[in-house]
This record gives C-alpha cells, structure tokens and sequence, in this order.
C-alpha cells in the first residue's frame, strides 16, 4: 500500500513515511492509493478486537513492515484499558446501541489511535536508532491519549500545547499531572486555533529538531489514527449484527477524524446505512451538510469542550475521495484560499451528501437534556459529548431506517462539572481519572508565541 497527498505533489509515500511525516508536504492530507477491500465472510469468524485489528491494520503497512512484525507489535499496543476486548456494547434499546470508547488509560476514544500510531513511532525509531519529538495541540482528549501513549518509550519527547479556557479540570489534570522526563505540557494563552497554528508552523520549520530526529504529527491528520479507528468500526459492526446488516452510526464530531474512519470502513466494505455528523454550537459540519457552507467561524466555548474547534482538519480527507472523485487538483484549489475563502461544493457533487450523511447541531441546553432524558429513561449516564450524538439521533430518528449505534467518546467522569449541573451523579470512576487529583500539576506557561515555545523545546530536546 502507497500513500498520496490529497493536494497531488507529495506522492509515492510508504507507511513508514506517512507515519513518521504527518502531514504531506504540499499542505494536504496523506490517503491511500486505493481502498483495500475486505472480505466480509472471513470477517464474520473473527471474535476479539484484535482479532479484527490484525486483519485490517496489516491491510495498510506491508509497504514498510512484514506482517510477522505488525501481528507481533499489535499483540501489546493496546494497554491498560479496563475492558477485556477494549469496547463494550450498551443496548440502550431495540434501535439504539451505544458503543463505549472510554475504556483506555485517559478514558477517551483516542486512546485507540494514538496507542497504535505510538506503538508504530516507537518501531521505525528503534530500528532506525533515531528519536523524535510529539508536538500537538488539544482542546481536550488528543493531548491526554498522546501523552499516556508515548511516555512509555524513551525515544519520544512530547510537547502538548493546551489553550486556555474551556477544558475541564480532569482533562487538564490528566496532562498536567504525569510524572515523566519525556512529557511537557504547556499552556497557551490563546485558543486551539491558535495552538494549532503553532504546531502548523513548527511542521514547516522545525527549527528545534536535532540531525537525527523526527517531528511526529499526533492530531488527526496523522493516517495511522484513522487505521485504529477503522478497526472498532468492522468490531462493531462484527458484534452488533455480524456485518450482515447496515447500521447508522451517530458520531460526536470536531475534526472530522472519527467520522471519516467510519467512512473509510464503508469505503473498504463495511455495511453502512447512514452517517450522522454530530456537532455543538461550533457547527461547521453541520452548516456544510445542510446549506453546503464550509466557512470558518470564531470558536463558541460549550459543555462539550473536545468539538469545539472551527474548522475540522479530516474533512479534507472527504472533500478530496467523495466530492472531487480523487481530482487532487480540484482540492488543492479548494483548499488554496481557504479560510479566508469559503469551500462551496458544486451542487451535483454536493447533493451526493445525503445518500450517505446527515447531520444535526445540538446547544448547551439540549446537549444537558439529553444526559437528563438518557440516564431518567435508562438510568445510564452518558457524557456531553455523547450526549450531542444522542440528541441528534432522537431529532432525526425518523430518517434513520434500522438500528443505530452511537459512539460514546468520552467516560462522563471526564465532565464532573457539567454532569452535576445536570443534577446527576457519578457513581463509578475510573482509577485512573480519580487518581488524579492527589497528584501534583506541572505545566509551563506561555503566550501564543512560536518563538518562545519553539526556544522552550530547543532548551529542553538536550
């Protein structure tokens, strides 16, 4: 499998490449060269998560690894999570099961990702005898998973930019509490915006790396995230209906990442009836679903904290497989002036949009419903941003033909604050999120300054 910028000048790319390089030169997002497909009667006799893993992972990386290292590394790259085969099924009902995510180390469906693209980090660099730097921004979970993922292997140094404002206490602690040589976290006194900006620019300059040093990309422009997510999709939908029905999967979204490896399980044979796009206040999605408005906004703080983010980095990924039918030179123009320049769709490659997604933007206030109707109904308590999907599965049930699945992306013990502003309790937290509190923060502040985070790294990457 070779792998090929989404904007056309950086192409011929081994795994290895795409995963120790992130983002593609040219500015755009790395895809395959084509969708492997599976076959779904071998799939059917599969019984564990990694079962499914080490049929599909391998799918992407004999470019660059044998298959006897990739089965062997994914025999321990997902570790500490509390559930035997990593994901529960909740059936909340006859039409809707909620598929919990929150099971690993940090508590977030992130933690599947980012173990994998860690595990892989840590292969190319051992056997290259080189070391790296994770640089990244959060507005919430990314941070946390990456962090926990790459502490683990000395040849990592992780530098994680958190903005200030709209993160709970607990996502915060679980950055600002880890005890290690090789993690630093920082705060910014900005938003993720213009966090991100600064890991953008730091990819362009990298003025901080050694000669033999790596700048690894651990936000969802990374393609070796999308692979572990991939893998719980055909999981799902393996134990929920053997991959004989099409299901509906309602997905909480910010970037875009989860929602487009439920896309690419579908692309490469997955049984799918629907997509729902479900987002917050910060309703990009949303606005380019219904009205075919991608234009960015400023970003609205919410009680889901991880979706707010004003323009989502995978949907790239969609413009340039679904819309332009792989025209590289149809995405780059799309991409060339944006955001100052809106993305608006031609209507016939638009209209394409609902034989495979709705969408549906849900506010504070309905988002604490939910949490309220769920748990009063169910007595399950779920958390806000699970909440968001679950909301937006209620208000478009009718256009939702079979059963639905919705994706549980975060452990509400994550949200102490809005579940209790909700009037509910928690009644069963997670060690590792308790844990936290009787730990002590290290955090380095900083402005929304490249250069005075870029000479903090220099003086810390000795």
């Amino acid at each position: 499998m070779i792998f090929h910028s989404t904007r056309g000048n950086d192409s011929g790319k081994t795994f290895e490449e795409v995963l120790m390089q992130g983002l593609a030169s040219d500015g755009g997002l790395f895809m395959p060269d084509e969708w492997p497909q599976v076959d779904i009667n071998h799939i059917q006799h599969l019984e564990t998560f990694i079962d499914v893993a080490k049929y599909i992972v391998p799918m992407f990386t004999k470019s660059s690894f044998s298959d006897e290292e990739v089965l062997s590394l994914l025999d321990s790259t997902w570790h500490d999570f509390s559930e035997e085969n990593f994901v529960k099924i909740h059936q909340l009902n006859e039409s809707n099961d909620i598929l919990e995510l929150f099971h690993g180390p940090t508590a977030a469906f992130k933690d599947f990702g980012l173990q994998l693209a860690a595990a892989f980090f840590n292969l190319s660099l051992t056997k290259n005898n080189k070391t790296a730097i994770v640089f990244g921004a959060t507005s919430g979970d990314t941070g946390s998973a990456a962090i926990d993922a790459c502490k683990r292997f000395d040849s990592i140094k992780s530098f994680i930019l958190l903005p200030e404002g709209n993160m709970s206490d607990v996502q915060r602690k679980q950055m600002t509490t880890v005890d290690s040589p090789n993690v630093f976290t920082l705060s910014i006194d900005g938003t993720f915006d213009d966090c991100q900006s600064i890991v953008k620019e730091a990819f362009n300059e990298r003025p901080f790396l050694k000669d033999d040093q790596f700048l690894l990309a651990v936000n969802s422009i990374n393609w070796v995230r999308i692979i572990g997510q991939i893998c719980y999709y055909f999981y799902a939908s393996l134990k929920i209906s053997k991959n004989n029905e099409s299901l509906n999967f309602a997905v909480p979204t910010g970037n875009f990442g989860n929602v487009f490896a439920c896309y690419s399980a579908y692309k490469m044979g997955m049984p799918l009836n629907k997509i729902l796009v479900a987002v917050n206040d910060n309703n990009i999605l949303h606005r380019f679903f219904s009205e075919n408005d991608y234009s960015k906004k400023s970003v609205a703080e919410t009680v889901s904290p991880s979706m707010d983010i004003s323009i989502a980095s995978n949907f790239e990924r969609l413009v340039y497989d679904f819309y332009t039918e792989r025209d590289s030179s149809l995405c780059k123009d799309f991409y060339s002036n944006f955001p100052s320049t809106p993305i608006k769709i031609e209507d016939d490659s638009w209209k394409k949009s609902k034989d495979l997604f709705l969408s549906y933007c849900v506010d504070d206030f309905s988002t604490v419903g939910a949490m309220k109707d769920i748990y009063k109904e169910y007595s399950y308590l779920i958390d806000p941003h699970t909440a968001v999907a679950s909301k937006a599965v209620e208000a478009l049930k009718d256009k939702l033909a079979g059963k639905t699945v919705v994706l549980s992306t975060a452990h509400p013990a994550k949200f102490p604050l809005v579940v209790k502003n909700a009037g509910l309790d928690i009644k069963n937290i997670p060690a590792s999120l308790s844990e936290i509190f009787d730990k002590k923060e290290k955090i380095y502040n900083f402005p929304a300054s490249k250069d005075q985070i870029f000479d903090f790294i220099t003086k810390n990457n000795q």
